[in-house]
């Protein structure tokens, strides 16, 4: 067995069991939900912090992070809940004020390289993966009660997911005309297009099977999670290339890291939070 048919057997056999967690964790119930993403998001940042802490001029605390960020997922997730009010992020905001002040004791050089990559690993992966609570609980007027459905947060991974396999596809065939090329090479406007395609299909198979929302309204939201997903990959490839690596790291056998796994959700959450609350205003 070449090594190449190997390393075939190993992508796809980490792909379908990360497929089988994410979708599973997500519809099971919302504890598995809450746990899921809570694990992923402290991966994550675990992992931000490493590659970060790579650099001579970078030292953030991967601990601290760490825990204030999967501390953040789950204070959103209990007041999503309604099992918590306000009060539940102080702890919260007292971690932020701690990495701040704890750079006048630490005597380091760049303190202010400290303070911005710690608050980009917050901004940039632990509030997305926290948002994602505001499309997994929503408010049910009928009931005057909040209630978990897994649909939209696997929507969004789903659309991802048809984006990039229409983008491998229609690129391997199509492509000619560099997306990205200072950024991602290998990206084509018409692998792009491809997959922008296959995902808004996608949304109208969503729509017939989950009528909650319009065609015409999942179109949209299909094509904000298209539109936004490629904007969040192409920034973990702008910063892997401004850090020197290839992969974010290797906990994904065949698929390297969390952040490699992750790119395009990253921003495609938050927007996605947005249309949806947008939605709610007409």
């Amino acid at each position: 067995m070449t090594e190449k048919v190997k390393n075939l057997i190993v992508r796809t056999a980490t792909g379908i069991v990360f497929v089988a967690v994410l979708v599973g964790g997500i519809l099971w119930n919302w504890i598995s939900f809450t746990l899921l993403f809570a694990v992923i998001t402290a991966l994550s940042v675990m992992e931000y912090c490493h590659i970060i802490n790579n650099r001579a001029d970078v030292k953030v605390n991967t601990l601290l992070n760490s825990v204030a960020g999967t501390y953040l997922f789950l204070a959103v997730s209990a007041l999503c809940m309604e099992i918590a009010n306000v009060v539940i992020f102080i702890p919260y905001i007292i971690s932020v004020i701690y990495i701040f002040i704890s750079e006048l004791y630490q005597e380091r050089t760049h303190a202010l390289n400290n303070w911005a990559f710690s608050m980009l690993g917050q901004m940039y992966i632990a509030l997305p993966f926290a948002l994602l609570n505001l499309l997994a609980f929503q408010y049910t007027p009928e009931y005057n009660s909040i209630s978990y459905s897994g649909i939209l947060p696997l929507s969004v991974f789903i659309l991802l997911w048809a984006s990039d396999s229409g983008a491998y596809c229609f690129g391997s065939m199509f492509g000619k005309h560099r997306l990205f090329p200072s950024i991602s090479p290998k990206k084509s406007w018409e692998g792009s297009i491809g997959g922008a395609i296959t995902a808004l299909a996608i949304s109208q198979v969503l729509a017939w099977n989950f009528p909650f929302m319009s065609y015409l309204e999942w179109l949209g939201f299909g094509l904000v999670v298209v539109i936004f997903g490629t904007w969040g990959d192409l920034i973990e490839s702008l910063m892997k290339r401004q850090l020197g690596i290839k992969d974010s790291g290797n906990i994904l056998p065949g698929h390297g890291g969390m952040l490699d796994r992750f790119d395009s959700s990253l921003l495609a959450i938050p927007a996605t939070v947005v249309y949806i609350y947008t939605l709610t205003l007409f």
